[in-house]
């Protein structure tokens, strides 16, 4: 009996979370086989496949892919590079390092939708915001960010979002390198480019596979900044698969076809992570 009360105690919150987790993924299998919008409800039954081919020949389709794959490679590749460059910077102690690593930290708690707010209306406004301000200064003509370069205004705001948690990452990883070996290399007149090179980067390797599997899964479905900033536009500019199934379900009414688009997302998301599992798992390996 003694063996099994462990397994009877857990088994209420194992089934809640399975319960929680094949529910709605057994409805949504439902919903993108049978023709079911919400205009029509008169006009449903079983259809196949056509939900899914009806997404994928979507004339948004191939730019909502395509904007996808840029928004995660840029604002990863941007949260990398700044997030090892600024620890690098607080790395060694001075003066304030406290706060200075506290400030730069506190941008990852800011809710999405505050965070797309505020550059909107605060940054990146053509007539009051801080950019505009900063161009006229120089005597250049302030750039309509949202309008002329909305995929770009994206990238920034989501990478600005999540520099804190790749920085913090970084900063953790630093504090575990040897500082011993640190301080032979600097007497074997190694220069800072070498340990960078050669100490440094090698050691933050492990950090570098995590930060880029949390981030690649999380990235997959932004859609908050989207949605307040840009609103997928200018036409199709900014659309990514997310703010697509948005369209599809709650513009278009169509719940089979977002049904379909998003087991399209959960694929593309599970096809990242085995990817990614198995880069950390070599960087780990090491």
């Amino acid at each position: 009996m003694n063996r099994f009360l462990p397994r009877v105690l857990l088994a209420p919150a194992v089934v809640t979370l399975f319960l929680w987790m094949i529910v709605p993924l057994v409805m949504t299998l439902y919903f993108s086989v049978i023709r079911y919008n919400l205009m029509q409800p008169d006009q449903s039954g079983f259809i196949g496949l056509e939900n899914f081919e009806y997404f994928m020949t979507d004339p948004s389709f191939g730019t909502a892919v395509m904007n996808t794959l840029l928004l995660l490679g840029s604002a990863i590749l941007i949260t990398v590079i700044g997030g090892i460059l600024l620890a690098l910077l607080v790395d060694e102690p001075f003066a304030g390092r406290g706060l200075v690593r506290i400030l730069l930290i506190s941008p990852f708690f800011v809710m999405p939708t505050v965070n797309a707010l505020l550059w909107k209306h605060m940054m990146m406004n053509p007539i009051y915001g801080v950019l505009a301000q900063v161009w006229l200064f120089f005597g250049a003509t302030p750039v309509d960010w949202l309008t002329d370069w909305p995929l770009l205004s994206v990238i920034l705001i989501v990478s600005w979002q999540w520099l804190p948690f790749a920085t913090l990452i970084f900063i953790t990883a630093l504090q575990s390198m040897d500082r011993e070996q640190l301080e032979a290399s600097r007497m074997d007149g190694a220069t800072y480019l070498q340990q960078l090179r050669y100490l440094y980067l090698p050691h933050l390797g492990r950090s570098v596979a995590v930060v880029v599997m949390i981030e690649m899964i999380f990235l997959l479905s932004v859609f908050a900044e989207i949605y307040i900033t840009t609103g997928g536009g200018p036409g199709d500019a900014s659309t990514n698969i997310a703010f697509l199934i948005f369209k599809q379900a709650l513009l278009n009414f169509d719940a089979g076809v977002a049904s379909a688009g998003a087991l399209f997302a959960v694929v593309l998301a599970n096809i990242a992570a085995v990817l990614l599992i198995r880069m950390v798992g070599k960087n780990l390996d090491k």
